[in-house]
């Protein structure tokens, strides 16, 4: 490996705890489903497949998961506690995960975000 080789970026990773989000997005697999798809769309990444499910009834929440060809999406709600988790990694130039991140906050609202942000490199 070159000397100048650690320094190049591979990848993007954001991550954040978003409390108190919209209510009608907690329990609700299709709206993040469609949230994510948009999202995904929005940062210039490419979709390959995407998989949502409920879990833990009434009170649980929903876990989306989207593989693109640069990585990976995932949010997961827990209604309980009005609370959500997402996942932002991609690779490449060719994706920005900061523009997905910021039209899910726009749609999502949460009252408070905690988020990190890392550059993945050699």
């Amino acid at each position: 490996m070159k000397k100048n080789d650690r320094k190049k970026v591979v990848g993007k990773h954001i991550w954040a705890n978003l409390y108190g989000i919209n209510e009608k997005y907690l329990n609700s697999k299709t709206r993040l489903k469609a949230l994510i798809k948009k999202a995904v769309k929005e940062s210039g990444a490419t979709l390959h497949e995407i998989k949502a499910w409920k879990f833990g009834g009434e009170k649980g929440g929903v876990s989306v998961i989207a593989l693109v060809l640069e990585s990976h999406f995932a949010i997961h709600t827990w209604k309980e506690y009005n609370y959500a988790t997402l996942d932002i990694y991609t690779c490449g130039s060719k994706a920005d995960p900061e523009k997905a991140f910021k039209l899910i906050i726009s749609v999502l609202k949460p009252k408070k975000i905690v988020k990190g942000k890392l550059e993945r490199s050699m």
